[in-house]
C-alpha cells in the first residue's frame, strides 16, 4: 500500500482519491499546491500527483520530493520533453482514472535499476623475463586504459633490477615513490592521504594517473623488503580502485637454495608483489630468444601466483625473426610447452615506442591511432570488471564509414538476389 499525495484540483482530487483507495492504496489531498504547504506534507508520503505545469513543477519542488524520496506523477503533460529533462518520467492524461495512476507508480518501482555494486579495488602485476620484452610500456599503457574507465588507477614501479617508470612518464628519479610509501608502511602511517602526498599525478589522455616511482639506483633494493612493499600494497588498495605494478624479471628461486635464510632478498619485491597480486599480466617477447626465455620462468611464476588469473601477451609481433605465421608458430610453441591456449599479441610498432619516448609521454598521447595501441586498449577492455563495456561502448554502431559500405553492399547483393529470382517477379 502506497500513500499518495493528491495536489490537483477539485472536484477531479476526491474522485481519484476515492478511485486510488479502490486499489489498496492511501490518498491525501491537499487544495493548496504552494511548495510550502506540499513541503510539510512530503514527510508522511511515498508518491505525488500533481499537474504537468511549469508553474507548479519548480525546482524548489522537485529538489524537496528528491530530499524526502517522493516520486513525482505529472497529470496532463503535453511536453514530454521538456518534463524528460526535468526528471519527470511518468506522465498520464489529466482524466487519468485511478488504476492506470496505480499501475504507472508501480510500473516506475519496476523499471528503476537495481543498485550497481562498485567493482572491488585490484592489483595487477606486470611481469616479463628478462631480455626488456616491453613490460613498463605495457604497464603504462594498461595503466592509461584503466583510467579511462573512470576509476582511479595508481602506478607503482616496483622493479628492483631496472626501474623505468620515472624516465618513461617523464618524472624525476629522486621522487619519494615507493621506497617512501614502504617506509611509511612499516612504521603504520601509509594512508590513501599520504600515499597522495608521494605520488607525482601524470595527466594523460585517459584520466589523471597517480605514480609512485621507483628506486634510483638498484643498490637501493633492501628498502623494497617483502614486508614493506606487501603492506604498502594493501595501502595502495585502499587508495585507488585500480593499482599497476611494475615487477622486474627475477624471481628468488635462486636466493632460497642459500643457507642466509634470514636476511633480504634479492628479488623479494617481485615475488611479494606476484603473491598480492589480483591478476597478472605476463609479457614476452616475439622472437626465439624471449620466448624460450618466457618458458624457462613460466612454471616458477605460476607457482608464486597460484590461481591468480593471468593473461599471456606476446609483444611486439613481426614476420622478421619468425618468417611466415609468426602468430602461429608461437600460439603452437607456447600450447606445446606450456599448455598456453590464451594469448593475446601485440604489433610491432617501432614509431609509436620511439614518439613515446622522445616526449616522455604515453603512447596513446603522441599516437592515438597506434595499431598497438588499440591492442592494449582492447586487452584492458577485456580485464575492466565492468562487464559488457567494450573499447567502443561508446560508439554509435553503424556509424563509420566500413559499417556504412558494408551495410550498403549487401543491400546491392540482397536486391540483385531478388531480382534474379523467379519468384520474386510473380
Amino acid at each position: 500500500m502506497t500513500k499518495i499525495l493528491l495536489a490537483i484540483s477539485e472536484p477531479r482530487a476526491r474522485e481519484l482519491a476515492s478511485e486510488l483507495e479502490l486499489e489498496g492504496h492511501t490518498a491525501v489531498v491537499t487544495a493548496t499546491p504552494g511548495i510550502e504547504a506540499l513541503r510539510a506534507l512530503l514527510a508522511d508520503v511515498e508518491a505525488i500527483v500533481v499537474p504537468a505545469a511549469r508553474s507548479i513543477l519548480t525546482s524548489d519542488l522537485i529538489s524537496a520530493c528528491d530530499r524526502a524520496g517522493v516520486r513525482i506523477l505529472a497529470l496532463g503533460g503535453t511536453d514530454s520533453r521538456a518534463l524528460g529533462r526535468l526528471g519527470i518520467g511518468a506522465v498520464l492524461p489529466s482524466d487519468a482514472s485511478g488504476w492506470a495512476v496505480a499501475a504507472a507508480l508501480t510500473q516506475e518501482i519496476a523499471a528503476s535499476p537495481p543498485p550497481q555494486t562498485r567493482p572491488q579495488p585490484r592489483l595487477i602485476a606486470v611481469w616479463g623475463p628478462h631480455g626488456a620484452p616491453g613490460r613498463s610500456s605495457v604497464a603504462v599503457q594498461i595503466a592509461v586504459e584503466l583510467a579511462r574507465s573512470g576509476r582511479r588507477t595508481a602506478l607503482v614501479d616496483a622493479d628492483t633490477v631496472a626501474p623505468s617508470l620515472a624516465l618513461l612518464l617523464g618524472l624525476s628519479d629522486d621522487a619519494p615513490g615507493i621506497a617512501a610509501a614502504c617506509r611509511r608502511a612499516e612504521l603504520g602511517g601509509l594512508d590513501a592521504r599520504e600515499l597522495t602526498r608521494l605520488a607525482s599525478t601524470v595527466e594523460t589522455s585517459g584520466g589523471d594517473i597517480d605514480v609512485l616511482p621507483g628506486i634510483n639506483r638498484p643498490t637501493r633494493w633492501p628498502e623494497l623488503s617483502a614486508a614493506r612493499l606487501t603492506a604498502a600494497l594493501q595501502a595502495c588498495r585502499r587508495w585507488a580502485d585500480e593499482t599497476v605494478v611494475d615487477v622486474s624479471a627475477a624471481f628468488d628461486a635462486d636466493d632460497e637454495a642459500t643457507y642466509d635464510m634470514a636476511g633480504p632478498r634479492r628479488h623479494a619485491a617481485t615475488t611479494a608483489s606476484l603473491r598480492e597480486a589480483d591478476a597478472i599480466i605476463a609479457v614476452a617477447a616475439a622472437d626465439p630468444v624471449g620466448i624460450s626465455r618466457f618458458l624457462r620462468d613460466h612454471a616458477e611464476l605460476r607457482r608464486l601466483a597460484g590461481p591468480t588469473p593471468t593473461s599471456v601477451v606476446v609483444n611486439r609481433v613481426r614476420s622478421g625473426p619468425l618468417d611466415i605465421d609468426a602468430r602461429g608458430q608461437i600460439r603452437r610453441t607456447l600450447e606445446r610447452f606450456a599448455g598456453i591456449t590464451d594469448v593475446t599479441f601485440l604489433p610491432w610498432d617501432q614509431r609509436a615506442a620511439d614518439a613515446a619516448l622522445l616526449h616522455a609521454r604515453p603512447m596513446s598521447d603522441v599516437t592515438p591511432r597506434s595499431a598497438l595501441v588499440a591492442s592494449i586498449r582492447s586487452l584492458a577492455a577485456s580485464m575492466t570488471p565492468s562487464a559488457g563495456s567494450s573499447a567502443t561502448g561508446g560508439s554509435s554502431r553503424g556509424s563509420s564509414r566500413a559499417f556504412r559500405r558494408l551495410r550498403s553492399g549487401r543491400a546491392v547483393r540482397g536486391a540483385s538476389r531478388g531480382g534474379g529470382d523467379p519468384a520474386s517477379a510473380s
